[in-house]
């Protein structure tokens, strides 16, 4: 039995993936922990897989402040905003933390998350094998190709990133922290990425849903099964700031009741007094079980992050997406470059025209047969069993 250390950073999208592949792990006989922040990462986490607390917690209103300065940034300066702001901020905070809960539960593997690159860097300055578990394909389907000098920006700050917590810069300029050089974990499939070629340790596993903590309550008496099913999603991150876009898209809905019934994902507020008014059309709801209500959707609304968009995929389901910021505008392109669905704007979208993209991926059946495609390249590609077997690979 090996020793598997999972080092998440507190963002819901990245930890569901980890779950899922810890659980597989777990449920092999092997021992595995996750570390991270328990404010974000508990309530995500299942009991039966145990949770390292790091300190340092980031409050609510440090959490909402950072939400509030990269709301309006778009483009090169979101992504410097990501890193310096949040992503190597935590790094140093990880470095130092995980660092401890490494002296004493000495794991065999460290699989660091992509972002949590502080980890990543406590495995290779420790000699530890380690994997990369990238749960989102953006990194490696050549997002800098317009925008070569911000890819160089990001490579040099994480070297000085590495300078700054005492790795040699000999050292520092060797290997890239967002890629193991053991082996990195890829969550989505070839045929989404631009890039044709890729190092055979990147393997790409499709869909890394697997053991989560248990589902919210849902009404499936609800669902006619007579009618279309369209969820609309914004992901834990976004939705909170996505109430003008989720009013269009109810609105939109609505009118085309005779039809499709929709499950919306809002938060209290936005959308009551629309909910009040149409209740046999909208079921809106706080939290739903999306992977379970995956099977009988017709169509998705999202933000294309990246575990929406997979799941979808795996059960060849087409998409309507609205990307907003950071990796979502390439997991976007990659859906409408596959055939898979149709992307709108998320800050300009009316009713009108979130009625006119659902009813095409909805009605143009090449929309579906193009998700039909992928869903099998997702099955092939093993999800969670696929990525435990590489992972136990790396075990002594």
């Amino acid at each position: 039995m090996g020793r598997v250390l999972f080092a998440v950073p507190p963002l819901t999208g990245h930890v569901n993936p980890a779950v899922g592949i810890a659980g597989e792990l777990a449920a092999r006989g092997q021992e595995v922990a996750l570390v991270g922040h328990a404010s974000v990462v508990g309530p995500l986490v299942p009991p039966s897989v145990p949770l390292i607390a790091l300190p340092g917690e980031i409050s609510a209103d440090q959490r909402a402040e950072l939400e509030a300065r990269s709301r309006p940034l778009r483009g090169p300066a979101s992504l410097k905003f990501l890193w310096d702001e949040f992503l190597l901020p935590l790094g140093a905070s990880m470095a130092r933390d995980v660092g401890a809960v490494v002296e004493r539960w000495r794991p065999d593997v460290i699989v660091a998350d992509q972002q949590a690159v502080g980890a990543a860097m406590v495995a290779r300055r420790r000699g530890i094998r380690w994997a990369t578990l990238a749960t989102t394909s953006a990194e490696l389907d050549d997002p800098y190709a317009v925008l070569a000098g911000v890819g160089n920006w990001v490579s040099e700050r994480l070297r000085d990133f590495q300078v700054a917590n005492g790795v040699p810069a000999e050292e520092a300029a060797r290997g890239d922290l967002r890629f193991s050089e053991d082996l990195t974990v890829v969550c989505s499939v070839p045929s989404l990425l631009r890039t044709a070629s890729h190092p055979s340790h990147h393997v790409f596993v499709g869909c890394a849903a697997g053991l989560r903590r248990s589902a919210p309550e849902f009404p499936w008496e609800w669902l006619d099964r007579d009618r279309r099913t369209v969820l609309v999603s914004l992901g834990t991150v976004t939705r909170e700031a996505g109430g003008r876009f989720l009013r269009a898209a109810a609105e939109a809905l609505a009118g085309m009741s005779d039809r499709v019934q929709a499950v919306i994902v809002a938060p209290p507020g936005p959308l009551d007094d629309l909910a009040g008014q149409v209740p046999d059309d909208l079921l809106v709801r706080p939290f739903v079980p999306q992977v379970d209500l995956m099977a009988g959707l017709d169509a998705i609304v999202c933000h294309a992050g990246n575990n929406t968009v997979c799941e979808a995929l795996s059960r060849g389901v087409p998409l309507v997406v609205a990307p907003v910021r950071d990796d979502q505008p390439i997991i976007g392109e990659q859906v409408v470059r596959a055939g898979a669905g149709v992307r709108v704007r998320f800050g300009r979208s009316t009713p009108a025209t979130l009625a006119t993209a659902i009813g095409t991926v909805l009605d143009e059946p090449s929309h579906r047969v193009a998700a039909r495609r992928l869903q099998g390249e997702f099955s092939a590609a093993g999800g969670v069993v696929a990525a435990a077997d590489h992972i136990e690979k790396l075990l002594p």
